[in-house]
């Protein structure tokens, strides 16, 4: 079961820390492919090759930084992965040109217009469509934990909102992000995409937002509630969590066993109490669902996952990147610390160095020191790497 990501990244001006509209300079610098525009000019989005281990994943992930460091640096800009940039405006008005993305601004307007947060999207394989439709609903309660896992954006307009993922907020007000119900086939779930696309509320497929859902264009199964992720240590970490979970609820689906009550109905407040506490108050624990020590949720995550972490050679390296995320904290954790200690412009500085992988009195990170064998990208036997956004 192979996996790959998609990155989302701010492109802010070194000195002010503030975005600007310049992704078209920085993708003429970057090899075509790998990386392309999103909705805001501001934003530059990176497509992973396919790997096997988490270890060709991190490798990609850092290598692909670099490149789009050293393009950004040479027009004196930065790349930031976070969901928020600290000292975002409240709108950029520099939309992507484009019919597309034209319609979206026109449409929905201030819900596009403050569209300046960045995600990470896991994508892991998945036999067929069916299989998709039914471990899209069996992983769903487990999401919110990914989720604080990588909450990255307190931050807003320069002020703290209190949220370690203000960004979940801003992107939930989409007509279809958010978790995603349960459907019995893929014909039922693509007829009700079908239906939506009908209303006019939204104009395509590529606009369902949920959560988690089964790939547009690839046979893949995607993850899309986590916020962009300044360390790729974060990622890597719930990449791996995310491909256990997708393979417990296929060997679930394959024995028989229900792997979904099909209640779902409190799965937005699990997603907000997520975005509110990080990883620094409570989860809601969904084997109860109450809400528990988060410290507590994400390790029996882990203890539950341990076999399917065990089949992919995954169990060492998620659980030391687990104790150590639980040890430094939540991105967001991190940051309100920065800022309280120096200012929201050190704040963004530091974003900036974790995204280039730059990391001041830090002990080596278990992807780094310990010894794995790198993963071959794209299909066996084939000439170039397979990209993800292919």
């Amino acid at each position: 079961m192979r996996i790959g990501v998609e990155e989302e990244f701010h492109i802010l001006q070194v000195e002010s820390g503030l975005l600007v509209p310049r992704a078209d300079a920085v993708l003429r610098r970057l090899p075509p492919g790998t990386f392309t525009k999103e909705l805001h000019q501001s934003t530059v989005e990176s497509n992973s090759g396919v790997h096997a281990t988490l270890a060709g994943l991190y490798a990609d992930l850092t290598r692909t930084r670099r490149r789009l460091d050293a393009a950004a640096s040479s027009l004196g800009l930065a790349a930031v992965a976070a969901g928020t940039a600290p000292l975002a405006p409240a709108a950029s008005g520099h939309p992507t040109a484009g019919a597309r993305y034209r319609h979206m601004v026109e449409e929905y307007r201030q819900v596009a217009d403050e569209q300046l947060i960045c995600g990470a999207q896991v994508h892991v394989d998945i036999p067929d469509r069916d299989t998709a439709v039914g471990v899209m609903c069996a992983v769903s309660p487990w999401l919110p934990v990914l989720l604080a896992l990588s909450a990255s954006s307190p931050f807003w307009q320069g002020a703290d909102t209190g949220y370690a993922s203000w960004r979940t907020l801003l992107w939930q007000r989409w007509p279809t992000a958010g978790p995603v119900g349960c459907f019995p086939t893929a014909a039922a779930y693509d007829a009700a995409v079908d239906d939506l696309v009908r209303t006019g509320v939204i104009s395509d497929p590529g606009m369902i937002y949920y959560d988690v859902r089964p790939s547009a264009h690839l046979r893949t199964l995607e993850l899309r509630i986590c916020d962009a992720c300044p360390r790729a240590e974060t990622v890597v970490l719930v990449a791996g969590l995310f491909r256990a979970l997708v393979t417990e609820a296929i060997e679930l689906r394959a024995s028989g066993a229900a792997a979904c009550d099909g209640r779902h109905e409190w799965l937005r407040g699990a997603s907000w109490r997520a975005a509110r506490s990080g990883l620094e108050g409570a989860l809601v624990d969904p084997r109860t669902p109450r809400e528990a020590p988060a410290a507590d949720v994400v390790r029996g995550l882990l203890a539950r996952l341990r076999p399917a972490l065990e089949a992919h050679g995954d169990w060492e390296t998620v659980w030391d990147l687990t104790e150590a995320a639980l040890a430094d904290g939540s991105a967001a954790e991190r940051m309100r610390r920065t800022a309280r200690e120096e200012d929201l412009l050190a704040c963004t500085d530091m974003l900036i160095a974790d995204t280039r992988g730059e990391r001041r009195h830090r002990r080596p990170t278990p992807l780094t020191r310990r010894r794995v064998a790198r993963s071959a990208t794209g299909a066996a036997g084939s000439g170039a790497p397979e990209v993800l956004g292919s």
